[in-house]
């Protein structure tokens, strides 16, 4: 018994390590840089810090990847924003090939967000920036998540790779739970499970886990929306606690009494604690000093 607590914890400690040095490491390069670079571009820079040494973290940490050939790690790596590289670099399955329908859907969406961001005009970048800031913020997401990272799984599942897509219909969520666990950006979702709640519930259970995978999430989210404009600390961190305590609500006896988790309450409420507090999350300095500069030097005008 000792032996595999032991064991069991040696595991979970390394994994943590392991965590914070994949993000850490390739996050301390960019604010190390030795020159002044803009907020939207220290933005930009952290992001892909903290993504790169996720990514790398999740393929390390696979037994999979022990095995594979070296252009499918690299396609992992390189060519699929997923975190669940079990699933990617696991033997060729029977994977459903994609319906027609779904290629015109991630086109539209595509279309979509390009229509959005072309939307955002120099005038409305002076005259109102906070709107033309949110237009082609959520243009971006239109583009990337709903239309280039989803044509990306369509390729893959048509090579018979399993890549699921990175957003399932978001707007049809019918609980917080269902939100952030089944159908909003699956790859944070993947690499939190696995690297984080998974190792931790075993000894905190998973009421502490869950607010701890939420907590650091809003760290994250801190560092890449707060710190490279050094304005709006805590409101992300503060934004994501307030989702974990909203899921524990939803889970909670009183809660299933509410009827929380489902039907038109549940996403009501679903509703209210995604987007009552999204000025946490986004903050004025972020939307003037980082989206609205990206959104310039796209030449989206």
């Amino acid at each position: 018994m000792y032996r595999t607590i032991t064991k069991s914890s040696w595991r979970s400690s390394r994994t943590a390590v392991g965590a914070a040095v994949a993000i850490l490491v390739p996050l301390s390069f960019v604010y190390l840089l030795p020159m002044e670079v803009p907020a939207w571009e220290l933005m930009w820079f952290t992001a892909i810090a903290i993504y790169c040494g996720a990514k790398w973290l999740t393929f390390v940490s696979c037994p999979a990847a022990r095995h594979v050939s070296a252009p499918r790690a690299l396609a992992y790596l390189l060519l699929w924003p997923g975190m669940n590289a079990a699933a990617f670099l696991g033997g060729r399955s029977q994977v459903a090939r994609p319906a027609l329908g779904e290629w015109r859907l991630a086109i539209f969406n595509f279309v979509i967000g390009l229509e959005l961001l072309q939307a955002v005009s120099i005038q409305s970048l002076d005259s109102r920036p906070l709107v033309a800031a949110w237009i082609g913020m959520i243009g971006l997401v239109f583009v990337l998540h709903f239309g280039v990272f989803h044509l990306l799984s369509l390729g893959w599942r048509l090579a018979g790779i399993k890549a699921e897509p990175i957003m399932n219909f978001p707007i049809l969520a019918h609980s917080i739970s269902d939100f952030w666990g089944r159908r909003w950006n699956s790859a944070f979702r993947d690499l939190a499970f696995g690297q984080v709640f998974r190792p931790l519930a075993r000894h905190i259970g998973a009421a502490r886990a869950t607010l701890a995978v939420f907590t650091l999430s809003g760290l994250i989210h801190d560092f890449v929306i707060s710190a490279p404009v050094d304005s709006g600390w805590g409101g992300p961190t503060v934004y994501f606690v307030i989702q974990g305590f909203g899921l524990l609500l939803e889970r909670s006896d009183f809660g299933q009494r509410l009827g929380l988790g489902n039907g038109i309450r549940g996403r009501l409420i679903c509703g209210l604690f995604v987007f009552g507090p999204i000025g946490l999350l986004f903050h004025e300095p972020f939307l003037r000093f980082a989206v609205v500069p990206t959104l310039a030097a796209l030449g989206v005008a």
